[in-house]
């Protein structure tokens, strides 16, 4: 053989064992995406999860976002890895955050679905009116106990609205912050007779009535959004998961959960 075709020939050679082994690999697994979220938004993606992951190699592993008082950022790795964090849904003051600590993509930021809060009785519970502010009021008044979330709702319930509503110190007394779990299951039990919090995650807990949004002037929205992180293993796929989430099929799903589609 002549010495200039030499070179040629082991190149065809280890392209050839190269296809050949590429054959022989077995097909990966399905993707996993994993979706760190807030508790506001949780029900949404739960919800979403199994038509999604039908007819699609992607599974959704979504993990609740930590308690008050501890940063979405210290739940980060600080270097991509095999269990590094793909998309973030949270809400629009975290996200603000996050994207200033350039965690995550600004690019692929979008809004998703906005929450209010409402109140909820045990499952055959009388239902009290708060339709107006002086009904709310009312039934705050009366309620033997009366319970909100740990989180910037409950927050602006205990620290903005209920001091205007010139309540008296028997409702300080007989009302409280939940941290450990969701305010609906202490409601489910009977541990408190009036429970307030976001209406979707209300919507998750089994064992309750949901009586209503509080009146409109006195609402407080939380708009929550979704981005994809920066250091992704798969940032494609977590770009086509929002793309699902902003599209009618998504949309539709987001509101069922208790969510108004932004």
């Amino acid at each position: 053989m002549h010495p200039c075709f030499r070179p040629v020939l082991l190149t065809c050679l280890l392209l050839c064992n190269g296809l050949s082994h590429a054959a022989d690999k077995p097909a990966e697994g399905p993707v996993t995406l994993r979706l760190l979220c807030s508790s506001g938004f949780i029900g949404a993606a739960q919800a979403i999860a199994p038509d999604y992951e039908k007819g699609r190699a992607i599974h959704l592993d979504i993990i609740k976002a930590p308690p008050a008082g501890v940063t979405l950022a210290d739940t980060f790795e600080p270097a991509p890895s095999p269990g590094a964090f793909d998309l973030v849904l949270t809400d629009r003051v975290s996200m603000d955050r996050l994207v200033a600590q350039r965690r995550v993509d600004p690019a692929t930021r979008v809004d998703l679905g906005q929450s209010l809060i409402a109140m909820a009785v045990r499952d055959g519970a009388q239902k009290p009116r708060i339709d107006t502010v002086d009904a709310l009021r009312e039934a705050l008044m009366n309620a033997e106990s009366v319970a909100y979330a740990n989180s910037p709702t409950g927050m602006y319930l205990s620290h903005w609205l209920f001091p205007r509503m010139e309540l008296d110190q028997n409702f300080v007394l007989k009302s409280r912050a939940i941290s450990t779990e969701p305010v609906g299951n202490a409601v489910a039990r009977g541990d408190v007779q009036l429970g307030f919090q976001q209406l979707s995650e209300l919507k998750a807990a089994p064992g309750i009535d949901i009586v209503g949004l509080i009146p409109d002037n006195v609402q407080q929205m939380v708009l929550y959004s979704g981005a994809v992180m920066k250091g992704s293993p798969h940032p494609m796929e977590a770009k086509t998961l929002l793309d699902y989430m902003t599209s009618s099929q998504g949309r539709a799903v987001i509101q069922e959960s208790g969510l108004q589609p932004f």
